[in-house]
Parts: C-alpha cells; structure tokens; sequence
C-alpha cells in the first residue's frame, strides 16, 4: 500500500498486483503540471521494476479526469527551451505507459482534453462514464494539438483524428466508444465496477503470458506484416516454453482451473 500524503499531486496505491495511480489537483482539472508530471514519471519508473505488477488503473479525483496541460504554467514561462522541455517530459510519461510490461486501464469521468485526451488514447484500455466528453481542443487558443496527435492517430481512424484535432470540437463518451479512443462507456454508478470487472480479468490471467502479450503487441504493429509474423511466432514459442502456459495447457485438457506460478 502507498503512503503518500492526500495533498500529492499523484498518488499511489497497491493491492495484490493491481497499482492505482490517482491525479489528485481536482480544482485544476487535474492538468499535468510540471509537478505531476514528474510524480507521474517516479510512479512509473518505480512501478516499471516491480515484479509483482499485473494491472494498472490510472483515474483520477474530482470532476475532471484530465484537462491537458497547465496553459497558466506554460504562459508563465514564454521560453522555446522551457516548452521543448516540457513536451519531451509529458512524452516520456506517455511512453512511459506503453513501456510498462502490464495492461493499464484508464477510468474516466467528466472531462479529458487535449494532453488529457492524449493520456486516455496511451493507455492500454479505457472506460469513461456516459456523461465524459473528449476533445483535442488545442486548435481553440492557436495551438495545434501536435503531441496528442501521435496518440490520438493511432487509436481512432485517420479521418476522426483529423476532425477532432482540426475542430477542438467535443465528442461524447458514446461517440468515443464508436471510434475505439475508450472500450466502454457506462453509467456514472457503473464505471467502478466495470474497470474493476477488467482488471480482475486481468489479474486472473498468467502474468508471464500477460507481460510477453503487451510488449509484443506495440511492437509488432510498428513492424511490417511480414517482419511482425516473424516476431509473433519467437514470442508465442517462447511463451510456450514457460512453466504457466504448459499448467495452463494441462489444466484446460484435465478441465480443471489453472495454478499459475509466474514463471
């Protein structure tokens, strides 16, 4: 368990393999300073090594899940270094999340905007509540939504991206559903249980199998078809070599409940 103080930009709890992170600035939307971005960087550095990670949920306090990127802290430093700099850190904790070897679920309400928006698209899953809108809405104060655009275009269709970041216009959850930027979009007293619903799938499932699938899974799609085949056949024997997938194998044929050891 974490013991973090509540006033942490970013809290951490862990309860048998599942960590939730926790943006925790509700009366700034929740918008990735540089404060959080760095506490969102350590979490994940230090979640990263754990060996006993299976699922993570990133959610957050408040109204607002996430509404990008703290437009009064970037006006206060009208500096190219300073914005260069910024950008590059919010990056990394975006690739930071992809690079983690376990599924992260993001559980979303009220709002997620541009660099918000952008965190939705990175995470592995998504389940927001019905009333949630989305918007990559930079294009609205002269800015183009460049960095949630890397996100955004590789989760949704071309020509919805190019909508959302061209417009800065908002989209329902329902919206957001039918374009795959979230899994579901539920009923506000629904979204606890249904992210719990995926986790608990998640960390009912061989850990040594759940590790090898997410790592293979973002980097066979930057391959070509025929280098990612290649890729998923060393993966998938080798993955047949551990202890979990020949317990798993045997528990299916004895038609019994699996023991997975980890290894």
């Amino acid at each position: 368990m974490s013991h973090e103080h509540p006033a942490d930009p970013v809290l951490l709890e862990q309860h048998q393999g599942l960590a939730r992170i926790t943006l925790n600035r509700p009366a700034q939307y929740n918008a990735l300073s540089e404060e959080v971005l760095d506490s969102l960087q350590h979490i994940l550095d230090k979640l990263a090594q754990d060996p006993s990670l299976q699922c993570v949920i990133i959610q957050a306090t408040g109204k607002a899940f996430c509404a990008g990127h703290d437009l009064k802290q970037m006006r206060a430093n009208p500096e190219h270094t300073y914005y260069r700099d910024l950008f590059s850190r919010c990056s990394r904790v975006m690739q930071g999340v992809l690079a983690l070897p376990v599924p992260v679920i993001a559980r979303v309400q009220g709002l997620a905007t541009a660099a918000g928006c952008q965190l939705v698209a990175t995470c592995d899953m998504a389940v927001a509540s019905e009333s949630t809108r989305f918007a990559v809405s930079g294009i609205n104060v002269g800015l183009f939504c460049s960095t949630p655009a890397v996100a955004l275009s590789r989760c949704v269709p071309p020509k919805a991206a190019m909508e959302m970041l061209m417009t800065g216009e908002f989209i329902s959850a329902q919206r957001a559903q039918e374009l795959g930027l979230i899994n579901y979009a539920v009923a506000e007293d629904q979204l606890d249980q249904t992210v719990q619903k995926l986790a608990d799938s998640i960390l009912a499932k061989s850990p040594v199998a759940v590790r090898a699938g997410k790592a293979m899974f973002y980097r066979q799609r930057s391959l070509a078809i025929e280098q990612a085949y290649d890729y998923a056949g060393q993966v998938m024997a080798d993955n047949m070599m551990s202890n979990d997938a020949c317990e798993g194998i045997d528990a299916f044929i004895e038609k019994r409940a699996p023991q997975w050891r980890g290894t």
